[in-house]
Parts: structure tokens; sequence; C-alpha cells
């Protein structure tokens, strides 16, 4: 549901199941909040329970500094042209790089690449320290330890509320999709779909 995974999903709860926080009602909701604020609630509630694929996006900066972030709105959008879709939180601080990047990959992460995924929940400037890069990485940092990486050229930037839609033009996948893969963000947190 956002650009930013892991730093802005809410925590869970930790009230019993069936019971409510003290000052909410039995929805969740508080006593005072407004239509508009249950519903954003109860819809980031059901994208909790949405299984996404936990992907890392990076592109160069206007420097050639390596940036990244985490994503989960990801998806395939046209086989011909191939073309592929990531949602980026307006208010994210790669935000601006990555929509003016001619260039970006998108790393589809799979079971045991977690500490990758933690290593972008530091700072941004910092994500790259001590990231080794792929010797293919001159037009858009490639993480050597991902399994499976996309190439792409920006596409088309879209409006979408308080995300951006940013589509890239594949131009070359990197790995062995067979055995990569299936590392999903759901009910905030981590689970695996991985088949032998």
């Amino acid at each position: 549901m956002s650009s930013t995974l892991l730093e802005s999903q809410s925590p869970p709860s930790t009230s019993p199941p069936g019971t409510s926080p003290p000052g909410t009602s039995p929805s969740g909701t508080s006593p005072s909040a407004t239509p508009a604020q249950d519903l954003a609630e109860a819809f980031r509630a059901a994208m909790s329970a949405l299984a996404a694929p936990v992907t890392l996006v990076t592109c160069y900066d206007d420097l050639g500094r390596p940036r990244g972030l985490t994503a989960s709105a990801v998806s395939s959008l046209s086989l011909t042209p191939p073309l592929f879709l990531v949602c980026l939180d307006r208010t994210s601080r790669t935000h601006d790089t990555l929509t003016g990047a001619e260039d970006f990959a998108v790393h589809l992460l799979g079971p045991g690449e977690e500490h990758l995924v933690k290593r972008f929940m530091r700072p941004a400037e910092h994500r790259f320290d001590g990231v080794p890069l792929a010797a293919d990485s001159h037009r858009a940092p490639v993480i050597r330890d991902a399994s499976l990486t996309l190439h792409c050229v920006r596409h088309d930037v879209l409006e979408g509320g308080d995300h951006t839609i940013l589509v890239g033009r594949v131009t070359a996948v990197r790995g062995e999709p067979a055995h990569s893969g299936g590392l999903l963000w759901h009910r905030r947190g981590f689970a695996h779909a991985r088949r032998p």
C-alpha cells in the first residue's frame, strides 16, 4: 500500500483478539473519528490483509549517488511493451529522485533477503552503506545480493492520489526467475510464498 512499507505501517494492536484498545469503539476507531478517518483506517486494515511483494527500487541521483526505497505497491502492467509500475509515496525523501531518474532498477526479493530490506530502513543517505553493487550497475544501482532484478527505463509518471505512479519499460532481467521472489509483506510483517 505504501512505497515505504516498513516505516509507514502502523504497529499491530496489542489488545487481545475480540477487544478494543481503551478509548476506541469496537471497530478500533476513536469515538470522535470522522467518517473519512474511519474509512481510511478500514482501508488501511484491509490492505494489510492483502499480501504484497517486497521490492527495493533504486536509481542514481543527479550527483551519481545511489538512492532507493522499499516498495510493496508494484505490479506488471504490460507485456508488449514490457512495462512495470511502482507507486511512490509523495512524502518519501527519495520520491523526486526516482521520478526524475531516466533509469531505475526493481529488486524482487525472496525469503532470506530480509536483511536487504532492513538496510533500507536506515536514513536515505546511508541505505547503501556496505551494500555491494553488481558489475552492471552503470545505469542504475543493482544490489549484488538480490536474486532477481528488473532494469527499467522511465516510461511515464502519473498522478495517483497521495502517491505517484512510476511506470518503467523493462530493458533487461537479471537473475533466475524460477528460483527467486516470494518475499511478501502481509499483516504488517514478512511472509514467504515460494514453491520448491
